[in-house]
């Protein structure tokens, strides 16, 4: 009997070395990692508070650490292990990191920031838990602000896109409007349609809140698709909106509306609205779910 118990307290004590190994492991090789990227950190951050394209990066960080301690009783059933393609990752990521820095790209040393700690994790806790926390680490991609090149890029059609139908629409209403390039005039006001107000800064916002809303919705990948795709249009239709009621706005009380606090606040208005018609449609894809499953029994 008394070998019985022994034996049980080794086992027990195994455990535990084997669990403190693991932890000092873990917090050894991400404490070299977070030394590792100090010089990716201050510009990040910059972008995170200085481009409104990107202001959405300061959030990620924090929401996809909500979402791994949701999984902490996930992890902590799931058998651990290691898995040396995490190594394999992980170097494969340190040398795009060197080669980036040394070429000056962001995006890419940015990057790296993410798929390098995946790597860590793959190789200390191993695949099976690593799985269990798959989107929220996935998720962490959204704090890497988009190449200043390709918003650039995509912003001027945009720009020219939201300018026109704006134009139309406050046509439409009987007040007369001319367009030119992404200019507005009206009789006694002039409203330009500038890169901030092209979209970009809500198609990035939208995308990042569907993805997480698709996370959270219930059923297959089919709805989770649908709502992913809404995100671009529904950013576009909501840009309109500001454009055309800043513009209409322009037409009575001046072009002095379009700048300043109220510009601001209306743009903060219209980024509401959509985060609530983002909502409303994830609260119907899942109510459409539920009848599919109360139909299916």
């Amino acid at each position: 009997m008394n070998d019985k118990n022994d034996a049980t307290l080794v086992g027990y004590d195994q455990i535990i070395v084997d669990s403190g190994g693991l932890v000092l492991k873990l917090a050894t090789l991400l404490i070299l990692w977070a030394v590792c990227f100090i010089p990716v950190y201050p510009s990040l951050v910059w972008t995170w508070f200085n481009n409104s394209n990107n202001s959405h990066g300061v959030l990620v960080p924090l929401v996809s650490a909500y979402l791994i301690w949701q999984k902490r009783a996930d992890l902590c059933r799931t058998p651990g292990g290691v898995s040396w393609w995490g190594g394999v990752i992980l170097l494969i990521s340190l040398l795009f990191y060197l080669l980036s820095l040394a070429g000056a790209i962001a995006v890419v040393s940015r990057a790296m920031l993410v798929t390098s700690l995946i790597g860590i994790l793959l190789f200390t806790i191993g695949k099976a838990k690593v799985s269990t926390i798959t989107f929220p680490l996935l998720f962490l991609l959204f704090m890497v602000p988009a190449p200043a090149s390709l918003l650039q890029l995509v912003a001027f059609p945009l720009q020219m896109f939201a300018t026109k139908i704006a134009a139309n629409i406050i046509a439409a209403l009987n007040i007369p409007v001319y367009r030119e390039g992404n200019m507005l005039f009206f009789v006694h006001a002039q409203l330009e349609v500038a890169e901030a107000c092209s979209g970009i800064r809500s198609i990035m916002a939208y995308t990042m809140l569907s993805t997480l809303f698709a996370y959270f919705l219930q059923g297959g990948w089919g709805k989770r698709i649908v709502l992913l795709l809404s995100a671009v249009p529904m950013a576009l239709c909501a840009n309109i909106v500001r454009v055309t009621g800043t513009g209409i706005l322009a037409h009575f009380f001046g072009g002095s509306v379009a700048k300043g606090f109220l510009h601001e606040f209306s743009g903060m208005v219209v980024f509401i609205f959509g985060l609530c018609l983002l909502g409303a449609e994830f609260q119907a894809l899942g109510r459409l779910e539920n009848k599919t499953q109360k139909g299916a029994a």
